[in-house]
């Protein structure tokens, strides 16, 4: 594995850790809750990843390093001095969230797609689209299911719809600039729709659903 691929690999761990660590802290979880859910955050999407792949076990568990990283980063934001740091100001708690889940979504598309092409034969690019976005969106999911939230993908402005479309372009542009190109553009692409929803409120279309006749 190349250097350029640990570092973005290292940083999405990163940042999805503190992504789920922080919703531990909105939950008022202890620090159990909080380092499962920046562990969780960080290796579930690989782990979804590895098991489409046919990868198995998965990656995580054959190398523990960036297990071992999230909860280290999740102890972290545990430390007192930091979550009441973070949970002082209600605003810069919600701006951090959503830029260290922008950055985790982006960073882990582009390397699903990475490994993705990495173990399969030829260059399938639905394949290709569909693993970097299971891989980007996986364990935001998994994160907001554990803490009891409906997860991001389904509710919350523009989410997996960018991790596609950012996916997308990194596989259109992967033959013509190269895999590292590709994959910083359509990280970046990933990162600034997912900001730029969420600072303009955008949405897909929503259902009505149905009025509760008991209300």
């Amino acid at each position: 594995m190349n250097t350029f691929i640990i570092i973005v690999e290292l940083a999405a761990t990163v940042a999805f850790a503190v992504s789920g660590a922080m919703t531990g802290l909105k939950k008022k979880m202890d620090v159990f809750g909080v380092a499962i859910l920046g562990l969780t955050a960080s290796v579930g999407g690989g782990v979804i990843r590895d098991i489409v792949l046919g990868v198995l076990p998965p990656q995580t568990f054959r190398d523990p390093k960036y297990a071992v990283i999230a909860v280290a980063v999740a102890f972290i934001v545990f430390m007192p001095a930091i979550h009441r740091l973070l949970l002082s100001k209600r605003r810069i708690f919600e701006s951090v969230i959503v830029l260290v889940d922008a950055l985790g979504l982006g960073l882990f598309t582009v390397v699903g797609i990475r490994t993705a092409y990495d173990v399969s034969t030829g260059f399938n690019a639905f394949l290709l689209i569909f693993v970097g976005v299971a891989t980007g969106v996986g364990g935001g999911l998994l994160r907001d299911l554990l803490a009891g939230d409906m997860p991001f993908i389904f509710v919350r402005n523009i989410y997996a719809s960018a991790s596609a479309v950012g996916a997308a372009i990194c596989v259109v542009l992967w033959k013509y600039l190269g895999d590292m190109l590709a994959m910083m553009i359509g990280a970046g692409i990933i990162v600034t729709l997912r900001l730029l929803s969420f600072h303009f409120k955008w949405h897909l279309p929503r259902a009505g659903g149905f009025d509760d006749p008991g209300t």
